[in-house]
């Protein structure tokens, strides 16, 4: 028998060879998102006519979705082609690009790193030349700058770039406005596709925040200007189905009115927290359906508070949207095991689900505090701060709604039975593991920032066996802190300075490759995908 044990096992070894020599070196890259099937939601409340409402919004999304393509990348089509690794050809799927979003390193052969302005403008514009370019319309969030037939620059709408799209979406809004029963819901959806046609919001956006007695949200648009890392101004497609969880959303409700409260709360100058919401500012608690566009690309969110137009959150204020199914899911597959690799032992009974929820909720709350307009005649906080301005907004909202939740459980004040050390447990282990979105994305950015800030402050430690010990004292100290340093910043428009801290505290420590390396040999994800 051993003359054919022999070439059996050679035969094996050689199929192992093969498996070994042919196997992706984009399938790791890919493992980093969890591949997850959100819980569904239950439908048995919603009739006919509203099922037939929720098909037409995910026919809408697929339209946002070939929209954003174009606007990121170019054209998806042709890229898909180019690639026959099956694991690459995902992970560009996932990327919405050529571009590894953690990074902006490309890793498609023939493609540059990603241009900083992205798809927005023409990659061989100057600083210099765009100061130049007399056309007030190009600093709107709704044009694309292009170069024109005699080499000059030109400003292009967004309606009349994906026209072909934008009407498809409009028609879609228009039925789904005709089906609907709810009056507030018809008026949203005439009022969206009117303002996708022309690229004027304010309307839409009112009539948004008023349509509160659905029990389903359509958010469509050209919402975040986070892709525009040259200028911070041009606003990316994104599309998210809803369905509203209406207890919880009744249990949020209670936290609107206090929104003086809890910008009096915040750390520093009073005269760098006066930005005041309009009344008719709410939370909603909703289950994902489906994403599209931007909101799909990469690093998923887990929570909105829209619009970013400063005239509406004065006039009327901000919709604040907690993704329940959405964030259950980053909890149960990436934080709670983080968590686990990372934290000395006595800390782990400090990880919360509820803690990780309400950290999200009052992250959101954060961003409609501090001000809008600079106190000392910069303009807005986007125009004075320019491209920094998208980090330290971030910033804002991390260290501001960790720094809220402490001060809420302070007095017991969150009906969940979490602590004030439960939270920024679970806040560190969130913001550890968000470094690995990278500097290359602007939530990773802001997060290493953190990081670095709270380190230095001697809010942690990190041991020799990799295990990280918390000073819970000093690091409620700490966020108190950064969040007055960050509001100053934003208030006087102090863009030198912006500039400066973001260099300085932006670069990941060493430490970062230690636990990226724990964290992959427990193959614990960076972010998940859906199926």
């Amino acid at each position: 028998m051993r003359k054919y044990i022999i070439p059996a096992l050679l035969i094996l070894m050689t199929m192992a060879a093969c498996n070994q020599t042919h196997k992706s070196p984009f399938s790791r890259k890919v493992a980093d998102y969890a591949l997850v099937t959100l819980e569904t939601p239950d439908l048995s409340g919603i009739t006919d006519n509203g099922k037939e409402v929720l098909n037409l919004y995910r026919f809408i999304a697929d339209e946002v979705d070939a929209i954003y393509w174009e606007q990121f990348f170019g054209n998806k089509e042709a890229l898909m082609n180019e690639i026959e690794d099956p694991d690459q050809k995902t992970f560009a799927q996932i990327n919405y690009g050529p571009w590894d979003r953690s990074t902006g390193k490309s890793f498609v052969r023939g493609y540059m790193n990603l241009h900083p302005g992205a798809h927005f403008y023409p990659f061989d514009m100057t600083a210099q030349e765009y100061a130049a370019y007399d056309n007030p319309d190009k600093n709107s969030p709704y044009t694309l700058i292009r170069r024109a037939d005699d080499g000059s620059l030109e400003t292009v709408w967004y309606h009349d770039a994906y026209k072909e799209h934008i009407d498809k979406i409009a028609n879609y809004l228009t039925a789904a406005a005709d089906i609907t029963i709810k009056p507030s819901v018809k008026k949203y959806l005439l009022a969206k596709a009117e303002a996708l046609r022309t690229d004027n919001y304010y309307e839409s956006a009112m009539a948004w925040l008023d349509m509160d007695d659905s029990k389903m949200d359509l958010v469509v648009g050209p919402n975040e200007a986070a892709d525009d890392q040259l200028l911070g101004l041009k606003r990316s497609y994104e599309a998210f189905v809803l369905l509203k969880n209406e207890a919880r959303t009744e249990e949020l409700m209670k936290y609107v009115s206090r929104i003086a409260e809890f910008q009096q709360d915040l750390p520093g100058d009073p005269a760098y927290k006066t930005f005041q919401p309009g009344a008719g500012s709410n939370i909603f608690s909703c289950n994902a359906l489906y994403y599209a566009g931007k909101a799909n690309a990469g690093v998923k969110v887990i929570a909105l508070n829209l619009p970013f137009d400063s005239d509406v959150q004065r006039d009327r204020g901000t919709r604040t949207i907690l993704l329940e199914n959405v964030i259950k899911a980053k909890y149960n597959h990436i934080i709670y095991p983080t968590g686990v690799v990372l934290l000395d032992t006595d800390d782990t009974e400090h990880l919360s689900s509820d803690a990780f929820f309400w950290n999200i909720v009052f992250r959101e709350v954060a961003h409609g505090l501090g001000v809008k307009e600079t106190i000392n005649g910069e303009g807005s906080v986007e125009d004075a701060l320019g491209s920094a301005a998208l980090t330290f907004e971030e910033i804002k909202a991390n260290a501001a709604g960790a720094l809220l939740v402490c001060k809420l459980q302070n007095h017991y004040d969150i009906r969940n039975i979490f602590t004030k050390e439960d939270a920024l447990a679970t806040f560190f282990v969130s913001l550890v593991r968000s470094e690995r979105f990278g500097e290359g994305s602007v939530l990773g950015r802001a997060n290493i920032i953190i990081y670095n800030y709270l380190e230095e402050a001697g809010a942690f430690k990190r041991k020799e066996s990799g295990k990280y010990e918390i000073d819970f004292a000093k690091m409620e100290s700490a966020l108190s802190d950064l969040t007055a340093l960050v509001l100053k910043t934003q208030a006087t428009g102090d863009k030198a300075f912006a500039n400066y801290f973001e260099n300085s505290y932006s670069k990941r420590s060493e430490n970062y490759a230690a636990d990226l390396r724990n964290l992959g040999l427990e193959n614990i994800p960076a972010d998940i995908r859906f199926k």
